[in-house]
């Protein structure tokens, strides 16, 4: 039967991940404040320090990247300073960068514009416990 097993289809081995048990340092830190993880989800950088990019660099691309018209590119530099903003504690900076990114695809919202202060509160608190 050696040969025939050749040609029939052997049963793949499946692995899955189960990701939903998966809990992220920033989760761990937040525990059950929903509303700034979900601020902070996907707006933050974990480490801002292997950026290598400067909040003022991303904001001239994304000023280039807008004026040609490259709205995706343009977005993609405005998260990225909007995430150094966060980074260092410019509630200003956050809105103004977050605001932009919405205005250039509006059917993404970013829930850290409704209450940027506390979300770049408990971001700066994170930073401080985990980037020594």
């Amino acid at each position: 039967m050696g040969i025939l097993d050749r040609f029939r289809k052997k049963e793949e081995k499946k692995f899955t991940v189960e990701t939903s048990n998966i809990v992220t340092e920033l989760e761990k830190f937040l525990g059950d404040d929903e509303e700034n993880l979900e601020a902070l989800r996907h707006t933050m950088f974990l480490d801002p320090r292997k950026i290598d990019t400067s909040m003022k660099e991303a904001v001239e691309n994304a000023e280039k990247f807008e004026k040609e018209n490259d709205l995706v590119r343009a977005k993609a530099m405005y998260e990225i300073a909007g995430g150094l903003a966060i980074y260092e504690g410019n509630v200003k900076k956050v809105v103004e960068y977050f605001s932009k990114c919405e205005k250039l695809q509006p059917d993404m919202k970013y829930s850290i514009i409704k209450n940027p202060e506390k979300a770049v509160a408990k971001a700066q608190e994170y930073y401080k416990q985990y980037l020594k």
